[in-house]
């Protein structure tokens, strides 16, 4: 009788491996696919060749699309793990969902730790050592030479890590038994790494994600119609085709010889053409589009930061007198046992629309930054060695969202895996000083977004506009046609 029980127990296991494996397998799928379509069409075209540097762009387009659907699960793990924790909390004993359970939850959390570290630090590498290959002077040319020069640069690569690790070891604890700990490659080294990953990615979230949010007003009132105030559109539209058509008689009366004049009016024609069909669009436009969605959005954005700057806030009070606040702190009940929202399945939603306006903020800032703006993909015009490094720089943000949002109070459900084991979680100076950097840098960010108009008119009442004291942003429309039709130089 024991002997048949065991033998149950231990088909049960094997068909529940069975189908976490299928479930995860499915889901990745479902990634990969839609990172693939993503990547296809922002690739370049011209860089599909019939020859031995297109199987190399092949192979780097598989390996960014992993990276990149990656990337994906990494920032649906954590709202993923929300709401199944709730839908368990509601119905424990539905038969439909018995495949919900902590076991797949946990394995999704080791399987997205796995394959970041994968990804960053053998797949991406690897895909940009392959693409810039020639081969060693002197060897057959072909894609075995591009290979051995790549696992080449890959080793030396490793070992140049290794010795950053090793120093920076050695500055920051200095201590036999940590040093000697550097030797155990899995358990130690690759854990150690990839919290220094973390921790750099979460202090790359801190700079992007406030300016993200100030941006994101700009960004939204740039894809959606604007309310029509004392606007005579049918003039504006009249206006702006009076000089497209007169740019476009300067345009055929030039001559083939003057390249440069050409070129410039060609760039100037598609700008006001641009001009002229964003003009028709807020014609069409209903007034309920108009006059309602535009305004909703807007408070809507405004209610989502001002939330997640009190979230921030309450976090750094709970943080200095509850130690269970830390994102180290003490074990939850587990996936199904309790709530980790006060206000239940709505608590649990607003988490969950919190995190992904987080990090659709934090990309927004990414690609708003001076440093990286020449960094932003461009349709059908984007080169593999570019796809990388935003495939890379993607897996960096949102690897660090689930700690970050852990770290900031947004939510309260535990860290999984790998990612609750990273040393500097349990550091409370650290934690503290993150939301105290969050929440002033953000309020600042919007204060400075939301009182732009009136430092300008300031600057220009006292004259002081000509010293360029105002940061003018590239939200600023100050050297561009404005949306309404006229060019503000005029």
């Amino acid at each position: 009788m024991e002997g048949q029980d065991e033998v149950s127990a231990r088909e049960q296991h094997f068909h529940s491996q069975v189908r976490e494996s299928t479930i995860c397998f499915l889901l990745f799928a479902v990634l990969y696919i839609v990172s693939y379509f993503i990547i296809l069409r922002y690739k370049r075209k011209s860089d599909e060749q019939e020859d031995e540097d297109a199987i190399v762009n092949r192979i780097s387009l598989f390996l960014s699309t992993f990276t990149l659907a990656v990337s994906a699960g990494a920032v649906l793990l954590l709202p993923f793990s929300i709401i199944s924790n709730e839908i368990l909390l509601s119905f424990p004993q539905n038969y439909y969902i018995q495949w919900l359970n902590g076991s797949l939850i946990h394995g999704l959390w080791n399987l997205a730790s796995l394959f970041s570290n994968l990804c960053l630090f053998v797949l991406m590498p690897f895909a940009f050592f392959f693409l810039e290959s020639e081969g060693f002077a002197g060897l057959k040319k072909g894609i075995r030479a591009r290979i051995l020069e790549t696992l080449v640069m890959l080793v030396l690569l490793a070992l140049l890590i290794l010795g950053i690790v090793w120093v920076a070891s050695a500055l920051i604890d200095n201590d036999a038994a940590s040093m000697e700990s550097l030797y155990d490659l899995w358990e130690f080294y690759l854990p150690y790494l990839y919290s220094c990953i973390s921790l750099m990615g979460c202090l790359l979230l801190l700079l992007c994600t406030p300016v993200g949010l100030s941006r994101m007003f700009t960004v939204m009132g740039q894809l959606l119609v604007k309310p029509t105030i004392l606007e005579d559109l049918d003039e504006q539209i009249y206006i702006i085709t009076l000089e497209e058509e007169s740019l476009q008689r300067r345009l055929n009366g030039l001559s083939s010889s003057v390249e440069y004049n050409i070129m410039e009016l060609e760039q100037e024609l598609e700008n006001v053409k641009t001009l002229k069909t964003k003009l028709e669009r807020r014609k069409k436009a209903s007034a309920w589009e108009r006059n309602l969605v535009y305004p909703a959005v807007m408070v809507l954005l405004l209610i989502e930061t001002s939330i997640s700057v009190l979230l921030v806030a309450c976090n750094i009070l709970c943080l200095l007198v509850d130690e269970t606040a830390m994102p180290k702190g003490t074990r939850g009940p587990g996936i199904g046992n309790a709530s980790l929202s006060t206000f239940g399945f709505v608590g649990a939603a607003l988490e969950i629309i919190l995190i992904f306006y987080l990090m659709v903020s934090s990309v927004v800032g990414f690609y708003s930054l001076r440093f990286f703006g020449n960094f932003t993909p461009k349709k059908d015009d984007t080169t593999m060695t570019k796809i990388i490094g935003n495939c890379v720089s993607i897996l960096v943000l949102s690897s660090a969202l689930p700690v970050m949002s852990r770290t900031l109070g947004i939510t309260r459900f535990d860290l999984l895996g790998d990612f609750g084991r990273f040393n500097w979680l349990g550091n409370f100076y650290i934690v503290l000083s993150y939301n105290l950097l969050f929440a002033i840098v953000t309020t600042l960010c919007l204060v400075r977004k939301f009182t732009s108009a009136v430092r300008e008119e300031l600057f220009k009442a006292l004259g002081l506009h000509k010293l360029h004291l105002s940061d003018t942003s590239r939200d600023s429309e100050t050297t561009k046609p404005s949306v309404n039709g006229h060019q503000k130089a005029l």
